[in-house]
């Protein structure tokens, strides 16, 4: 008797923490699931959203494109060998001598954009900037390789 008493107790303790958890407020109505908070971009049409924990901001192909009708920002070209370009790319800079060619970059608050042929040496660069100070750096995710894979033009000039 004393075992299903304490059975009974704690079957009732359970639905009231249960209850007083869910609380008298009305259910909440679904909504349509919503992109991530990141908001659109300012004036040079790049992305405003927080950097990553590496200091630096991925940016997609389509949004790099879209940037691009509203240019303002450097496109740096870090890939090395030279293997093509984006339309429009300000400067080349090989990705391991970044921190040496500062003088080819703006200024540690201006939008920079970094990419090379599939993203890991870009990423190298701006992981190295972020680290320099600079506050505005973006790496295109999936580098040219992406970029002509969703069917923009690769130039080659070289």
């Amino acid at each position: 008797m004393k075992i299903a008493t304490l059975v009974t107790f704690a079957a009732l303790l359970f639905v009231l923490v249960v209850a007083a958890a869910c609380g008298s407020q009305a259910p909440a109505q679904s909504q349509p699931a919503q992109e991530p908070a990141q908001a659109e971009a300012p004036a040079a049409g790049l992305p405003d959203w927080s950097p990553n924990p590496d200091g630096y901001m991925d940016i997609t192909v389509d949004q790099l494109a879209a940037a691009l009708q509203a240019k303002d920002f450097t496109l740096v070209n870090v890939h090395i060998p030279y293997q093509g370009e984006l339309p429009n790319t300000d400067t080349f800079v090989p990705f391991d001598q970044i921190l040496a060619n500062l003088d080819k970059l703006p200024g540690k608050d201006e939008p920079v954009v970094l990419y090379c042929r599939s993203g890991s040496m870009s990423t190298v660069a701006a992981k190295a900037l972020a680290e320099a100070g600079y506050t505005n750096v973006y790496e295109l995710d999936g580098g040219f390789n992406a970029w002509k894979a969703a069917g923009y033009d690769l130039l080659m000039k070289q």
